[in-house]
């Protein structure tokens, strides 16, 4: 049996807003951005470029509850882990950009990370494992 997940909902408050962030701010790709009349949302799906793995569905929040979970769907841990080549150049192109870091570089064991937050406050490392990135 081969099984793989497909994509990762984010709620977020808005998704031209999001589309900003994720596609202007950190230069993922735009996979799809399909209205579905039928419930009034759309299906926009964006990936880390030459990224092979998952697709980020950026969800529109609907109603209290929903709303409730943008920017803490994780209980305040990090919720995404953003793989790199080149730790240096990316988190350098994110600040120079505005992306607020709240937790400093370091070297792990396991690679060189930091933690930034999204325009909603959901919480992302950023890493650049020790062992190449496939």
């Amino acid at each position: 049996m081969r099984q793989s997940i497909a994509t990762v909902a984010l709620v977020v408050r808005d998704y031209d807003e999001a589309l900003a962030f994720y596609v202007g701010t950190l230069g993922f790709t735009l996979i799809e951005d399909t209205y579905i009349p039928a419930q009034d949302k759309r299906w926009v799906t964006v990936a880390p470029p030459g990224s092979t793995g998952p697709l980020l569905l950026l969800a529109r929040a609907v109603g209290e509850e929903q709303s409730s979970r943008i920017g803490n769907q994780t209980g305040g841990r990090v919720f995404l882990f953003l793989y790199t080549d080149d730790f240096w150049r990316d988190y350098a192109a994110y600040r120079s950009k505005g992306v607020i870091f709240v937790r400093e570089p370091k070297e792990e064991s396991y690679g060189t990370v930091a933690v930034f937050a999204d325009l909603y406050g959901t919480l992302w490392d950023l890493l650049q494992p020790k062992m190449a990135v496939a």
